[in-house]
């Protein structure tokens, strides 16, 4: 698996050749155009029940097809955090949550048909009443199911971010 700037050979604006692989940054020797190479932003959300516990989604696609993991997902482009992890959340549980509250962040690695993305991660929290229907979105996950907060082994978490996320959530409650 490789960082995205070492698949760039040809400058993106004007086609010249580059030297050597970008690392933070693509400047063409050419024409000059700069290309920033940011991370990607990740979203999940701890949302907890009035039972104490808290919703998981067993992850229905590589990577880490099979493991947990807080309902969650990339943010598009135009979306704030929340918008994002409320879309995202609507499309794996069926759920409408609204209420975030920022939790932490953390770096996290996303390797996905031979690139490796780079990915800071957002942690954030909601509660919501308990009963309310779960729509499992089926391409994307598994199963989704309520789990004890405190019973669920870190090590069964898609992610190192989630497992430290996780480790944040449950030292606050």
């Amino acid at each position: 698996m490789s960082a995205p700037a070492t698949h760039f050979k040809h400058c993106p604006a004007c086609g010249e050749a580059l030297d050597e692989p970008p690392a933070k940054r693509l400047v063409c020797p050419g024409c000059g155009f700069t290309y920033y190479f940011n991370p990607t932003i990740g979203l999940m959300g701890f949302i907890e029940n009035d039972q104490g516990q808290i919703l998981l989604i067993e992850r229905a696609k590589e990577p880490a097809k099979g493991k947990l993991a807080p309902p969650g997902g990339f943010a598009d482009f135009g979306e704030s955090a929340e918008e994002a992890l409320s879309r995202e959340v609507r499309e794996e549980t069926g759920l409408d949550v609204s209420n975030w509250r920022y939790l932490t962040s953390a770096v996290n690695h996303y390797s996905y048909k031979g690139v490796t993305y780079p990915v800071m991660d957002l942690a954030f929290t909601a509660r919501i009443e308990s009963g309310r229907e779960l729509d499992r979105c089926t391409d994307e996950t598994l199963s989704v199911k309520w789990v004890d907060k405190d019973s669920v082994d870190p090590g069964d978490l898609a992610f190192p971010s989630m497992r430290e996320a996780l480790r944040r959530y449950r030292s606050i409650q």
